[in-house]
């Protein structure tokens, strides 16, 4: 096949912390010399796209912030498209709502003036926060998360991630999100397709994760590649329902797949 795109994980398949995960840079290097257009999407909603750019060159990535999207990207645009002018109750780090905000969304810390609640990841996330959701989904307004991922790598070991304050909020309100974004939603396979503009059958999604990444990569129609380097083992994938095309011990293996 010649491959003409590739979307790439971001933590536990290129890096885990700041640090470059061995042999991916080379395999990075590889895709981008076989002239294969690249596309970094992580479920990180933390950070914009121009701070992977510093951390992704300084673990020997080239990158420019228009090659990342992330579920903050992803988040951002679902909000302005269906939720512009509501005032949202956000349980999320503040580089979530610095994104909110530069994109013109409005937030509040009012549980009775809340039109919306978007929860994600937040390192201060308490019980007064889990209250406050609750109450805010008592008044039956609509419930977003911004990412699946219950734990996500880390420099040492995993730790937990958006999933598991979103599946905390879900638990005492006794009821689902009404959209949970990043990978693998619909919302992420849209934004993906209109920034890697080539055939899906001519793109590759290299990733750790099965549910998310590789997801994404089945629903997008793409060629899907597990590395060994986060989350899953061999235990994990036994088990699984999502079949990847191929599975590398890591990036730097890519050539196994270029042929």
């Amino acid at each position: 096949m010649d491959y003409r795109g590739a979307v790439l994980d971001v933590d536990g398949t290129v890096v885990r912390g700041n640090d470059p995960i061995p042999g991916a840079p080379e395999g990075y290097r590889r895709l981008r010399a076989a002239g294969l257009e690249t596309l970094f999407v992580s479920n990180n909603p933390t950070k914009a796209p121009p701070a992977y750019v510093d951390r992704l060159g300084d673990a020997g990535f080239e990158v420019t912030a228009e090659q990342v999207v992330t579920a903050g990207t992803v988040a951002t645009r679902y909000l302005r498209e269906h939720h512009a002018d509501d005032d949202l109750f956000l349980i999320g780090a503040p580089g979530l709502r610095e994104q909110l905000a530069a994109a013109d969304l409005s937030t509040t810390d009012a549980v009775e003036a809340a039109d919306a609640l978007v929860a994600s990841i937040d390192h201060g996330f308490d019980y007064e926060d889990l209250c406050e959701a609750l109450w805010v989904l008592e008044r039956d307004v609509p419930f977003i998360g911004t990412d699946p991922d219950v734990v996500i790598p880390a420099p040492d070991r995993d730790v937990p991630g958006s999933g598991a304050i979103i599946n905390a909020v879900a638990g005492v309100a006794e009821r689902d999100p009404d959209a949970v974004l990043g990978k693998p939603s619909d919302a992420a396979v849209e934004l993906v397709r209109e920034r890697l503009p080539h055939p899906p059958e001519r793109c590759l999604l290299v990733g750790d994760r099965l549910n998310t990444d590789i997801a994404l990569g089945e629903r997008a129609g793409m060629t899907t590649v597990l590395v060994r380097t986060g989350v899953t083992d061999d235990a994990t994938l036994a088990a699984s329902d999502h079949d990847p095309d191929y599975v590398l011990d890591s990036l730097g293996d890519i050539d196994r797949v270029l042929g």
